[in-house]
């Protein structure tokens, strides 16, 4: 059983209040007042790092398309490698709903 590292009362909540949102316009109003603008891009250019990744993209091409440093990069690889699969569950979701070719087109 997966035991997370930061779980606690706050962070139950804050999963079951993700968990909550019913759809895209719920999800950007409850991170924009959630998150700093800095935060909320910072996590889409992770989640766009580690498609490029999983889709086998040097680092050199992912910094070109992305603007991600490569220490960022080298996290998120970890991430995929030795993370939580946290990553993989919700690419292995973007990938059932087709939505993953339009997030990893070339800019």
């Amino acid at each position: 059983m997966f035991v997370p590292r930061v779980k606690s009362p706050q962070t139950d909540l804050l999963m079951k209040a993700v968990l909550s949102l019913e759809n895209e316009e719920d999800a950007y109003r409850f991170f924009e007042d959630v998150c700093t603008v800095a935060e909320l891009k910072s996590m889409a250019q992770r989640l766009e790092v580690a498609i490029l990744l999983r889709q086998g993209v040097t680092y050199q091409e992912i910094v070109k398309r992305t603007g991600a440093s490569s220490t960022t990069i080298s996290r998120v690889n970890r991430a995929l490698l030795y993370g939580a699969e946290g990553y993989h569950r919700v690419l292995d979701c973007l990938e059932q709903e087709n939505v993953l070719p339009l997030a990893a087109e070339e800019k």
